[in-house]
């Protein structure tokens, strides 16, 4: 089996970089968030990584001139831009430094991760990746790839939204997950319906749960929500 590919994310923007950060790290994959843009150089200076994703603007040093150091060392290794600047000089400079893909902001998190996906799968070392891990939190087990969740041996089919909310919650387990991240995360937009939505999502996960006890959801008000294990303080 492959090892998981570790990724050099240099993002400023708190919000964004947790939401990349989460998608990328769903995959079974290992993202090292940095925000700005000397720390992310001499983070890969001092790391191994298989892949770069860079903001293009970044405090101390932008992604470009990140890039450009990167390159002296190294010929090879996958460069991603990320830019809220969609100026076709941008995108042109961006690719004669050597970039392998270029995304302008806003961009859909689905699209995101397949494109890193498909990257990766171009390199020698990943031809295959492998599917996600299983999550464990208390005496349940998810099942990303098969969308399937055990509960103290009981199982449950989830639908392909009913996954990604447990599998954020699982990942951040006992900590405080942001509404936003979730409607960012999975329906990529804000608004009332959306987040009744969320509501219900989250009622349907609180049943399947139940088997559960060491497990439970709670609802942070105006804020967010949190998957605590009743063991753990």
């Amino acid at each position: 089996m492959n090892e998981s590919p570790q990724i050099m994310l240099v993002e400023d923007d708190e919000s964004l970089g947790f939401l990349i950060k989460d998608s990328l790290d769903a995959c079974g994959w290992k993202v090292h968030l940095i925000k700005d843009g000397e720390k992310g150089l001499t983070a890969f200076h001092q790391g191994t990584f298989d892949l770069c994703i860079l903001d293009v603007m970044l405090p101390e040093k932008d992604g470009f001139a990140v890039a450009r150091e990167i390159r002296k060392y190294d010929q090879q290794i996958p460069i991603v831009f990320l830019t809220a600047r969609n100026q076709t000089d941008d995108r042109i400079r961006g690719f004669q430094i050597g970039a392998d893909d270029y995304v302008s902001k806003p961009f859909s998190i689905e699209e995101f991760k397949y494109r890193i996906e498909a990257i990766l799968k171009r390199c020698a070392k990943f031809p295959g990746l492998s599917g996600p891990p299983l999550l464990q939190a208390g005496n349940s087990t998810l099942d990303v790839h098969n969308m399937v969740l055990t509960a103290n041996g009981i199982v449950e089919r989830l639908t392909h939204k009913e996954c990604k909310v447990l599998s954020i919650l699982f990942r951040h387990l006992n900590k405080v997950v942001e509404r936003e991240v979730f409607l960012k995360t999975i329906w990529e937009e804000e608004g009332f319906f959306v987040a009744r939505s969320m509501d219900v999502f989250v009622s349907r996960l609180r049943k399947y749960l139940r088997h559960d006890t060491s497990l439970r959801i709670e609802n942070i008000r105006a804020v967010g929500y949190i998957l605590k294990n009743n063991g753990v303080s």
